[in-house]
This record gives structure tokens, C-alpha cells and sequence, in this order.
């Protein structure tokens, strides 16, 4: 198979997926295979909220959506094209799958696809609906696909490399147990803020998605706030109390109020809302309704600091530091070579 056949299977499967890139999902006709498609994969998003009550409809959604205007023939294309894939070698590569927002896996399973591999993916038991039914599309679409595409729940086996995503602790078991294959070992990381004070309301409404989307469960979401001496905080919780219907979700609202009962009890400083605290912290990782801030001295002396933390940063929102900057409100809305961890995934898969 061809790279532009497999450019063209992954367009259409992104025009299969913008039916269902708004709140209301929408039939649209001449699109291939949806009488036997569409209704299944309104089922796999229903049981996908079913298993998880932090992949709402909503946030499962906008992973849709934004997937659908990254997978186009002209997207597809002009990623490819800054690489070779003459090399005709194809393996058999392993995907270790997270499950902390829907379809957080799906850019390996494209990478590896797309670079003409076969792929065994082992999901996490908290996204195991929404892929297998898209990969079943694909293999519709492009025939071509059957029979590289394995997912198991099993032990990994008969692979060649891996690309495995998990916490701090599992990347040094994935470390040991994978040291003699070629891999990608994803940890945890964090994204943060460098704000001064003279941001527009729009940049901290912009700042409060990429707070506040996928509750904040994502490596892109911002858990940290870097802000100057004085800074004071009456904007920024003014921006995003657009989101403050956010505690009336149940989940949320328990892990709200159970972060506030510890900070409360150690007698911890702390602002608050009634939907979100903001508590001063060296650490990057905030748990969940909290964001983390820290005071600076000068933009120079804090972009030696990100750089000497780079390994636990993922993106960094700032009008600042213009050569490493996020815009306000595009953390969760990367484009395709926007790499995690800053590795280059389809240069590692066409060594």
C-alpha cells in the first residue's frame, strides 16, 4: 500500500468523524459505509461515557472535532511530506495506550499506520470503545489495512519497537521490561502559564481552556501558573468564571471538595472561587480543580528555569517566549507535528 492510499483511508475516516464533531450528531449522506457505521459509533460513544464519567458527550466531542479537521487529505500531505518513506521495511510496532482523555492515543496508532507499520495496541481499560470501532472503518475504507491493525488486552508479543505512554512510575517499568526493543517512553508532564499581567480578557478567557478542558486531566492542560511579584489574580478569576458551571458535575465537584477539605485542614494559603483554587507550589502536577502558581523575578532568569525543567514540561502558554510558546486557548488543540515529549514519532518509525 501506497503512503497517499493511506493519506487518502485516514481523509475519509476524518470525514466520518465530522458527523460527530458537534453536541448534535448529524447523518450526512455519500459518505462511504455509514448505514452499516454511523449508528454503531453513537453506541461506542454512549458506552464510552458509560465506562468513564470523565469522558463526558462534550469532551468527547471536541476530541472528535478537533481530530476531524486534522485528519484532510491537505493536513495529511503536508505532514508526510517533510519525510522520506522510501524505506520499505515494515514492523510489527506496540502501542501502550493512556487513558486520560478520548483518543489520547490516536496520534501513535496514525503515526505508525501512516508510516506503513503494523500495529498491536494494548488501550487502557478507561478509553477501550472509541478506536477499535474507528480502526474497524478504516479496514472498511482501505482493505489494505486488515491484518495490521491487532488490538489486545493480553501480553504484548511478536513485536519490533514500542511507543508506550504512562505515569512516572510505569516508564521505569516500561524502561526495564522494554530496554531491548527501539522505543518511545512517554512520563508524566505537566503544562504551564507565564503570565505578566498585561494580558487581554481574551488571553485568560483563551488560558481558561486550556485549564479547564478534559477537567484538566491532559499533559497539554495548564496545572501551573507562573506570574510576577504582586500579581494580582482579580482578572484571571474573572476570565474564567464562564466555567463555572464546571462544579455542578459530579466528579469534579467531589474532587473540588476534597482538595479543599486538605488544603483547608494543613491550614494552606490558597484562593478560591467556588470552582477552582489556586494555591502557590514549586510543583508542576496540581490535582484536579486546583491550579499551582509561582512568583518570578525577570523573563530571563524563568526561561532558564523552564529549560532546566523541559523533561517535565509539555507545552508552555506565554506571549513571552516566543520561541517555545503555546498560544492562550491551543494547548488541547495541537497539530499533527506537534509531537509529545518533543520526540519525533515518525522519524523514530522509519529508522
Amino acid at each position: 500500500m501506497e503512503l497517499q492510499q493511506r493519506i487518502n483511508a485516514f481523509s475519509k475516516l476524518g470525514t466520518f468523524i465530522s458527523q460527530f464533531s458537534s453536541e448534535k450528531f448529524i447523518k450526512q449522506d455519500n459518505i462511504p459505509h455509514n448505514d452499516l457505521f454511523f449508528e454503531g459509533f453513537k453506541h461506542q460513544i454512549k458506552l464510552a461515557q458509560e465506562n468513564n464519567g470523565w469522558f463526558t458527550k462534550t469532551n468527547i466531542v471536541f476530541s472528535l472535532n478537533g481530530w476531524s479537521k486534522l485528519l484532510t487529505n491537505k493536513n495529511l500531505t503536508k505532514w508526510t511530506s517533510s519525510y522520506s518513506f522510501s524505506n520499505k521495511s515494515y514492523k510489527n510496532v506496540a502501542i501502550i495506550m493512556a487513558g486520560n482523555i478520548p483518543l489520547v492515543g490516536f496520534h501513535d496508532f496514525l503515526s505508525v499506520l501512516i508510516s506503513g507499520h503494523s500495529v498491536i495496541v494494548k488501550q487502557s481499560s478507561n478509553d477501550k470503545h472509541l478506536l477499535p470501532f474507528l480502526a474497524k472503518y478504516l479496514e472498511h475504507i482501505e482493505p489494505k489495512f486488515k491484518g495490521k491493525i491487532t488490538f489486545t488486552e493480553g501480553k504484548l508479543e511478536n513485536f519490533d519497537a514500542v511507543i508506550a505512554t504512562g505515569s512516572s512510575n510505569t516508564a521505569r517499568y516500561f524502561d526495564y521490561y522494554f530496554k531491548n526493543k527501539p522505543s518511545i517512553i512517554r512520563k508524566n508532564r505537566n503544562s504551564v502559564a507565564v503570565l505578566t499581567g498585561n494580558e487581554s480578557k481574551e488571553d485568560l478567557e483563551n488560558l481558561s481552556e486550556d485549564i479547564f478542558r478534559y477537567y484538566g486531566l491532559g499533559c497539554r492542560n495548564v496545572s501551573k501558573l507562573f506570574v510576577p511579584k504582586d500579581y494580582n489574580f482579580d482578572a484571571f478569576f474573572e476570565a474564567i468564571y464562564k466555567w463555572h458551571p464546571i462544579i455542578n458535575e459530579a466528579k469534579y465537584a467531589n474532587n473540588y471538595d476534597y482538595n479543599k477539605a486538605v488544603y483547608l485542614m494543613s491550614e494552606f494559603d490558597m484562593l478560591e472561587n467556588g470552582f477552582l483554587m489556586i494555591k502557590e507550589d514549586k510543583s508542576f502536577a496540581s490535582p484536579i480543580a486546583t491550579v499551582f502558581y509561582e512568583y518570578y523575578n525577570d523573563i530571563v532568569s524563568l526561561k532558564n528555569t523552564l529549560e532546566a525543567e523541559a523533561e517535565n514540561i509539555q507545552c508552555i502558554v506565554s506571549k513571552e517566549l516566543n520561541n517555545t510558546n503555546v498560544a492562550f486557548g491551543k494547548t488541547q488543540k495541537p497539530e499533527l507535528w506537534d509531537y509529545a515529549d518533543n520526540v519525533d514519532t515518525i522519524a523514530f518509525l522509519l529508522k
